[in-house]
């Protein structure tokens, strides 16, 4: 199946998307989020489909794409986890996952603005698998057993802040949290349609220049030791999002580092999570 959000900022309405048609979830659950996915909310939606009772949604065209994924309850992010990407920005390879946390109020729409910081002049990119947790993980035993507490995965995109993240000091979530950082989506997309999350494509372009264009197959870790690992050091509650690492070639690693200014435009796409547009504004 296929969620997405639709309507104003903190006002989006609910929906599953079959054939290109929005159907209206309102009957079932006010939000597609943490309590929809604890409550068995995919379960629920999976029998109103097949009992025909849910309803398209009345000018779904014409509403704004919210996130597609209600605020999680956590986001997770591990760093450094393409080969590639490690070695753009003069990193080893890490033994371990790097975890850090990013503030959940960043999550915004796909199609949003996101805003450059006042006082910014390293505003990067990074397109980025998400994974959503949808049943509670604590101590997995083994990664073979991390797949089955993932609900799904969306498109996001872990925009950061060089300065704010590696110069200035204490952990790099000050460089991962500001204003609009995350956008995400536009739809989520549930586990069973993404056979192997080890096999999609990445890509992201910036004023119509390519910048970005990997593959999941490339990570250090995979979406399986990832989910258990973190497993061992905190629990992982359903709604929780990880974003997985980034391929190379952001703007720290590219010649004369092109950070981002206001009046870009950045396209990202993940092969079968579909692709999303923003253009970047100035807080």
């Amino acid at each position: 199946m296929r969620f997405a959000r639709l309507g104003p900022a903190g006002a989006e309405i609910p929906t599953v998307v079959v054939a290109g048609t929005h159907l209206d979830l309102r009957p079932l659950t006010d939000d597609i989020g943490p309590a929809f996915l604890a409550r068995d909310g995919i379960a629920r939606v999976a029998d109103a489909l097949a009992a025909g009772t849910l309803r398209p949604l009345e000018g779904a065209g014409e509403l704004r794409v919210g996130a597609a994924l209600g605020r999680p309850g956590k986001i997770v992010c591990i760093g450094l986890n393409y080969r590639d990407h490690a070695a753009e920005t003069g990193a080893d390879i890490p033994a371990e996952p790097v975890v850090f946390m990013k503030d959940p109020s960043t999550v915004v729409g796909p199609f949003d603005t996101v805003l450059v910081p006042r006082g910014s002049t390293k505003t990067d990119w990074e397109v980025e698998l998400g994974v959503v947790i949808g049943t509670k993980a604590r101590y997995l035993a083994s990664p073979d057993d991390a797949l089955a507490h993932v609900a799904g995965y969306v498109l996001s995109h872990d925009v950061s802040e060089r300065e704010f993240q590696l110069e200035r000091g204490g952990q790099w979530d000050k460089g991962k949290s500001c204003e609009t950082f995350n956008p995400l989506g536009g739809e989520f997309v549930t586990a069973d349609e993404v056979p192997d999350p080890q096999a999609l494509r990445l890509s992201l372009s910036v004023n119509g220049v390519k910048r970005q264009d990997g593959t999941t197959a490339d990570m250090v870790f995979s979406v399986a030791h990832v989910v258990w690992y973190l497993s061992q050091f905190m629990v992982l509650e359903p709604g929780d999002l990880v974003n997985t690492g980034t391929p190379a070639g952001v703007a720290m690693g590219l010649p004369g580092r092109p950070y981002l200014r206001a009046g870009d435009i950045v396209e990202l796409a993940v092969s079968g999570l579909g692709s999303a547009t923003q253009s970047i504004g100035q807080a």
